[in-house]
């Protein structure tokens, strides 16, 4: 049956627009009028998604119709729309930006727009903006364009002058400094390391409350779809999963697909020098190792029982920052160095330039695993590449995937429902 529930995808005609904040802002004025909020982000990303689940309440999980994939977009959108009052789709950059691109989801799911545009420094021609974004491909639907960083009354007005009158117009956002979010290298700050994360929200939401967003759009509807049975491959697995402020980049769908292949998990901070529960199989997934250099080589309980699992044959995958804890030293971007685990030869280095960045896949014993990149450090190490990912625009070679006994380990950070049989390889002897 067909279910129908308001919707927008919140997108921006670039990166740094606000639309993070502005849709956190309004999935916590809504949550705080007793609706039922699902958010969900474009494309592969981890740092956002923590601080729209602080704002709504409940997970937030990835949309690309690439690397998730159609199918998986409109089953976990449809199951969003039994569930929820409102469903609000945070866009990656720019609206047309990237292959697939935020308009080209927004398309096959017909989900109307608003466009956040930053208004700082500009006047009429807003409308010049806007208009262009909402007539380079016509058959999108927008509900507004939100103007945002707007000094005042008069500098809204001069807005709304340029702004051509068959296009909808959903307000402004004040310029306000304390709403704004963190960043750094590789994206915003993780929610739990802004201390004042809850009221940076709340204040957004009454932002939000003013602009015309305050209503709920119009019910759209969502055809039925559903995840696929997944069989029990990896059924009386126990997983243990690093989980803390220096390894955090984990998708909610990834630890469900887990799960749902019948693994049991459990979690341990490196940080805190915690060891993991005795486990069939270690997970280390990707995160700020650089950020936390002496509190990690400092751990020794983590370390020793890390190394035991290791030399026991035991499987253990790890991803991106997962993967530098494993070598022999890390350096961060001001040249401090710290041994790591040294359980695979080499060292790495953060760099002030990006490395790599998009969307990749891997096979792996003649399976196909889809995932992305993104990082600024490079490797040097003696190992053997085991197998190498391509790029999805180009098909050019990508991450190395290394392999030396039952420890795997790439840059590659995998979107494991893409191939659950290809998952369930990497935590199997």
């Amino acid at each position: 049956m067909t279910r129908f529930c308001p919707a927008l995808m919140m997108t921006a005609p670039a990166s740094h627009q606000g639309k993070t904040t502005l849709t956190a802002g309004l999935a916590r004025f809504h949550r705080g009028q007793g609706r039922r909020v699902r958010v969900f982000k474009v494309g592969p990303d981890f740092l956002d998604p923590y601080i729209l689940e602080r704002a709504s309440g409940a997970p937030v999980e990835s949309l690309d119709l690439w690397m998730t994939g159609e199918d998986d977009c409109r089953a976990r959108l449809y199951q969003a729309a039994g569930e929820a009052d409102l469903i609000l789709v945070e866009g990656s950059m720019g609206l047309f930006d990237g292959t697939p691109s935020s308009a080209d989801l927004a398309e096959r799911f017909d989900l109307p727009l608003v466009a956040v545009i930053d208004a700082a420094g500009m006047a009429q021609t807003f409308g010049a903006v806007a208009l262009g974004l909402a007539s380079l491909r016509p058959q999108l639907r927008f509900h507004g364009m939100l103007a945002n960083q707007v000094a005042g009354q008069r500098h809204a007005d001069m807005l709304c002058e340029g702004l051509p009158p068959f296009i909808p117009y959903s307000g402004y956002i004040a310029r306000q400094d304390d709403i704004g979010l963190p960043e750094r290298h590789l994206g915003l700050v993780q929610a739990q390391e802004i201390d004042d994360l809850e009221a940076r929200l709340d204040r957004a939401a009454r932002q939000m409350a003013t602009t015309g967003l305050a209503k709920l759009p119009p019910a759209i509807p969502f055809p039925p779809a559903a995840l696929p049975a997944m069989p029990p491959l990896l059924a009386g697995r126990h997983i243990a999963v690093a989980r803390d402020a220096a390894f955090s980049f984990l998708y909610p769908a990834n630890l469900q697909c887990l799960r749902d292949l019948g693994a049991t998990l459990t979690f341990f901070s490196p940080l805190a020098d915690e060891a993991p529960q005795a486990c069939d199989a270690l997970y280390l997934p990707g995160g700020y190792p650089e950020l936390h250099l002496q509190a990690l080589a400092a751990n020794r309980v983590c370390a020793a029982a890390l190394a035991a699992h290791v030399a026991a044959g035991k499987p253990l995958y790890a991803e991106c920052g997962g993967m530098l804890y494993l070598f022999e030293h890390l350096t961060d971007q001001h040249g401090q160095r710290a041994a790591m685990l040294g359980l695979l030869p080499g060292e790495a280095t953060l760099g002030r330039r990006l490395a790599a960045l998009g969307l990749q896949q891997i096979e792996l014993d003649g399976q196909r695993l889809r995932g992305h990149t993104f990082h600024y450090s490079t490797l040097a190490t003696s190992l053997t590449v085991a197998a190498r990912a391509t790029r999805a625009v180009g098909g050019t070679a990508g991450e190395a995937f290394y392999r030396q006994g039952n420890v795997r380990a790439s840059y590659l950070h995998a979107w494991f429902p893409s191939n659950p049989l290809a998952t369930s390889r990497l935590f199997l002897d």
